[in-house]
């Protein structure tokens, strides 16, 4: 019994807020990898670009909700999320145009178009603050949770409870759905394998006959459509703060590099990696190991390596070893 109570514990405060939160990662991770195979650049804008489409996303929900519609059980943001994911992809295609595309066409090095992706990132950054504030703001509304920890222990007579928040569910489920779509689309349709043949060859490609400005605005497109849908799980599941987007870039940035720039599948099993080991490191073991060893053995401290506080160091002390021992990342991306 203790055994089971040890793992529900697991379950309750690693296992399943890993998986959420390695869903969000590898969601905003494949944003970055995109960018960087076909475009050929790292996108520093790419958090707030997140954040953007999050903002978008609350303003439409609080409108909806204004006017008296809901989703019942679910959170009304899912109705406002295909109406944000499609202004935030006029925002980026309008950025693209006024800003990436002239160091496009004068075939700037790489260095220099990071260097633009962190100015436009201020400049977003500043709106969003100014259209929205900086506080936190929270926009979830429906069931709050899809198993409860008080039903969780009538349901089995266990010590510990069991809960699971319908945002986690949600994003578990939206992040299925979105991958197959986009490995489907980068695979099966004519678009998706004129950006892989682009991404390989540009040259080639434009032998070819692909048309580069339709691969461009394909890839902002699809890059768009990621970060809100990222942006918007990640503020589900945790609450919108304008500012946590820019740290979160440093976690997105570990997922992509970590599984290998430029390597959709390596994004993903990035994102996980990266979720996982920051869980892991952060959580207090006493109450599992306090379920699982006897009582002998019950630690007397917290048995937490690292405090929640320095979370975000783990994901870079991942990156600097794997950036030391393999720069191709674990699905041999491009080098970095």
């Amino acid at each position: 019994m203790d055994l089971l109570n040890a793992f529900v514990a697991l379950a309750n405060f690693v296992l399943i807020p890993a998986i959420a939160y390695g869903s969000q990662l590898a969601l905003g991770a494949l944003g970055v990898t995109l960018v960087y195979g076909i475009l050929r650049f790292s996108n520093f804008a790419h958090g707030e670009t997140m954040a953007f489409g999050t903002m978008v996303t609350i303003l439409l929900t609080w409108w909806i909700q204004s006017m008296g519609f809901s989703l019942g059980p679910l959170p009304t943001a899912l109705l406002a999320l295909p109406f944000g994911i499609a202004l935030t992809a006029l925002f980026v295609l309008g950025t693209d145009r006024v800003v990436y595309r002239f160091y496009r066409v004068q075939k700037a090095k790489p260095v220099i178009l990071v260097i633009v992706s962190m100015g436009v990132m201020f400049v977003m950054n500043g709106l969003i603050r100014i259209v929205i504030g900086p506080d936190d703001q929270r926009f979830a509304d429906g069931e709050r949770f899809l198993v409860s920890a008080r039903t969780f222990k009538e349901m089995t007579g266990l010590e510990e409870g069991l809960a699971i928040r319908s945002t986690q569910a949600i994003t578990l489920a939206t992040a299925i759905v979105v991958v197959i779509a986009l490995f489907w689309f980068l695979n099966r349709t004519r678009t998706g394998k004129s950006m892989r043949a682009y991404s390989d060859n540009e040259d080639l490609a434009l032998l070819s006959g692909i048309n580069p400005e339709r691969v461009v605005l394909v890839t902002w497109l699809i890059v768009a459509a990621l970060a809100t849908i990222a942006g918007t799980l990640y503020g589900l599941d945790k609450s919108f703060k304008p500012f946590i987007y820019v740290q979160l870039l440093l976690p997105v940035f570990a997922s992509a590099i970590v599984g290998g720039l430029g390597s959709p599948l390596g994004a993903i099993a990035g994102g996980f990696l990266i979720a996982f080991s920051e869980v892991t490191v952060t959580y207090a073991w006493k109450k599992v190991l306090g379920y699982a060893l006897p009582e002998s053995l019950e630690p007397e401290g917290l048995v937490q390596l690292l405090s929640t506080d320095y979370k975000f160091a783990v994901s870079f002390a991942i990156l600097v070893i794997v950036l030391l021992f393999r720069p191709t990342g674990l699905f041999r991306g491009k080098s970095v």
